[in-house]
């Protein structure tokens, strides 16, 4: 008996031309698949991270969450295009189909990609890292730690210190 699930990437990323950096995930939770939206778990912290080290008002709404990526020239993603997955487990994805990040880098000035975690450095690693040597200028991608409510060991002040540490040269330029 198997509770995997054959699942494809149901919405879009976020950029726009300006995007000068890009937040990679592994595949979407659970709860983001509900929503329709990036980081939907209410215990993940990703927004309010991005709230802190930008200087803005916790976004409720998708419009607003959109608007303060844009705003600060941040494109989210994942890795995953499709995969089969046991609900929101990154540890029991297996068979993926990885999304087409050198088709988004085309139409953006993005200069540097962060994972959301490890997970989401080694799916690109295996699955995206070669098609990207198109872009010399492209800084390889660093990790983050995750925003995730597994990754409980890190408080929400640590992690606002190392995504700060790790972001603040890109938000500024």
């Amino acid at each position: 008996m198997s509770d995997y699930q054959r699942l494809n990437h149901e919405f879009s990323p976020v950029y726009n031309k300006e995007s000068r950096i890009l937040i990679l995930g592994t595949f979407p939770s659970v709860k983001s698949r509900e929503q329709n939206f990036y980081y939907g778990h209410p215990q993940n912290r990703f927004w309010k991270v991005l709230a802190h080290l930008t200087k803005e008002p916790l976004p409720t709404t998708i419009n607003e969450k959109q608007q303060l990526l844009l705003s600060h020239r941040i494109a989210v993603w994942d890795v995953i295009q499709s995969c089969e997955i046991i609900g929101s487990s990154d540890s029991s994805i297996r068979d993926v189909i990885p999304a087409d990040l050198k088709g988004l880098l085309t139409q953006t000035s993005i200069s540097a990609i962060f994972g959301n975690g490890a997970k989401a450095c080694q799916l690109f690693e295996k699955y995206t890292a070669p098609a990207l040597l198109d872009f010399p200028k492209l800084q390889a991608i660093k990790k983050l730690p995750s925003t995730s409510p597994a990754n409980a060991s890190w408080s929400l002040e640590r992690l606002c210190r190392n995504w700060q540490k790790q972001l603040q040269p890109y938000l500024q330029s």
